[in-house]
């Protein structure tokens, strides 16, 4: 039988650049620390294991310049070892503390082997897990997309489009020093698309993006096959892939989608808050806060407060059960889309990476499950990436499609509210100073070249979609409020100090080593 239609999966990587050497232990740091245990080194071993056994799979991963710079910088890295060193001890006290309660100690035998797995994962890749996914991508398995530089929302920096440019051609270039040729496709900060950035991306060399699925329906002229087939941007030809709603939903709906199962893990139960603070207290933040240790004993077990101990087995089960569910869907999805559009059509479906193994422990294990079963248990659909049905599927309409964004609503408002709107007056002003830099000091050099190229990482860094989504959720917001401060005022002094040629090389050196992303860096590339 010929397959029917195309599944394309896309899990989007991101972290804002968190980095603080000036202080020996920084709470925000534990993102990029859980994300490697949770989600990246278990990814990692599902694509060892298809590998090893023969399977074939695809699929399309956002690695945003910011996590890959955190992911490969030697300070991260030591102070990861460090982490999952603790946590291993303390699983291990666990096990000793659980001795009677066979339950809990089968879960600390669980979870002392997965920080080992996640320690071994580490180092196996020398402490850089951005070569294990290029080693997949090498392979053909995996097609990694870039994002803008820092994550800026687009559609609110327009009034710059500077600004917008920058953060792609710093991505780019980014890109291309990381793995060795330039990309293919983008994935737009917070899928946020503003009609004529496409002309941004093909100055770039980038051939596709994403939006969310109203981006493509609202576009002018109305796509014929929806979402299941991209359209080319008019005047650019780059490719737009919308996402197909019923399939984002069914996973990553806590409420409606698999991860509410009550036999998958709870997450917000954690020994970091469940245990005695003084048995606890050297597994915790060095200041008396309680965190997230990553031990969860209880399942989700129902809408209330009562838990139920986790047991692996049947949420095993369940992972396997809701992937071949998935899986038929998406069958039936696309045979029903063939007889009606007369030719396969392709279902895009993106999720944030965290998602997997953070927010839904068992999301690595059912991904494992849905490749297999879609590699060796039937022939409608087959696994794509972007790149291979475009290379498949040349010919596609052309429109242009509407300004739009996956967040709350589908489109600004969520970074554009009144407990962030403040913020871009700021931006704006200096996303104009940044220009006019450029313009002024066409030929720099020596200390003037380096505080030019500060000042562009201080905007960039400022210009990140994090800061403004933390200050709408109102978690966090005292850091976000000191980043966007930060960044803004480093940036402002720097304006000032090239304006009079007169920037302090002592303090510029501070700040390069504090805010080191982005090495090769040109403050040419904001004009």
């Amino acid at each position: 039988m010929s397959h029917k239609g195309y599944l394309c999966l896309v899990l989007h990587g991101h972290l804002p650049f968190v980095r603080h050497p000036e202080h020996e232990d920084f709470l925000e740091e534990d993102w990029l620390y859980e994300a490697i245990t949770e989600t990246y080194a278990p990814l990692i071993s599902v694509f060892e294991g298809l590998v090893n056994d023969g399977i074939d799979f695809r699929i399309t991963m956002t690695l945003s310049p910011t996590l890959i710079s955190m992911l490969a910088d030697s300070l991260l890295q030591e102070r990861y070892l460090k982490h999952i060193n603790k946590l291993i001890e303390l699983s291990q006290k666990e096990i000793e503390r659980t001795k009677w309660q066979p339950d809990f100690r089968n879960l600390a035998v669980m979870y002392f082997n997965r920080f080992s797995h996640a320690r071994d994962t580490f180092q196996k890749y020398n402490s850089n897990l951005v070569y294990a996914f290029k080693k997949f991508q090498d392979l053909g398995k995996l097609e990694i997309i870039t994002c803008g530089a820092t994550h800026g929302f687009f559609p609110l920096m327009d009034v710059c489009r500077d600004s917008v440019a920058a953060q792609v051609k710093v991505a780019a270039n980014h890109y291309e020093n990381t793995f060795g040729r330039r990309p293919r496709g983008i994935w737009l900060p917070e899928c946020g698309f503003y009609p004529g950035h496409d002309e941004i991306l093909k100055e770039a060399g980038i051939r596709y993006f994403f939006t969310d699925s109203h981006g493509l329906l609202h576009g002018t002229p109305r796509p014929k096959y929806g979402v299941f087939a991209p359209v080319y941007c008019k005047g650019t030809g780059v490719a737009a892939f919308g996402r197909d709603l019923e399939s984002s939903k069914q996973v990553w709906s806590s409420i409606e989608g698999y991860p509410g199962d009550y036999n998958y893990r709870e997450f917000y139960r954690d020994v970091g808050f469940d245990l005695e603070f003084d048995y606890i207290r050297p597994y915790i933040h060095p200041d008396g806060v309680r965190i997230n240790t990553g031990i969860k004993y209880y399942r989700i077990t129902g809408s209330g407060n009562h838990k139920e101990p986790y047991v692996p087995e049947w949420a095993r089960g369940k992972a396997a059960e809701h992937a071949g569910n998935f899986m038929f869907n998406r069958q039936k999805q696309a045979s029903y889309l063939n007889d009606l559009m007369g030719k396969p059509p392709i279902i895009i479906s993106p999720y944030d990476a965290e998602l997997f193994g953070h927010w839904w422990y068992e999301g690595p294990m059912w991904l494992d499950f849905l490749f297999r079963k879609v590699a060796c248990d039937q022939q409608e659909i087959r696994m794509i990436t972007p790149s291979e049905y475009l290379d498949q599927n040349p010919r596609n309409q052309v429109i242009t499609p509407s300004l739009s964004s996956w967040g709350y609503k589908g489109y600004s408002e969520m970074w554009l509210q009144g407990a962030n709107d403040w913020i871009y007056r700021h931006l704006h002003m200096a996303s104009s100073r940044m220009s006019e830099l450029a313009k002024s000091f066409p030929v720099a050099s020596g200390l003037q070249r380096r505080a030019l190229n500060q000042a562009l990482r201080e905007l960039l860094l400022a210009q990140s979609s994090d800061w403004a989504f933390i200050l709408g959720t109102g978690t966090h917001t005292s850091y976000a409020i000191r980043r966007t401060k930060d960044h803004l005022l480093r940036f402002t002094r720097i304006y000032e100090d090239v304006k009079s040629n007169n920037v302090d090389e002592n303090w510029l050196s501070d700040i390069e080593y504090k805010d080191n992303l982005f090495p090769n860096i040109d403050y040419q590339l904001h004009r």
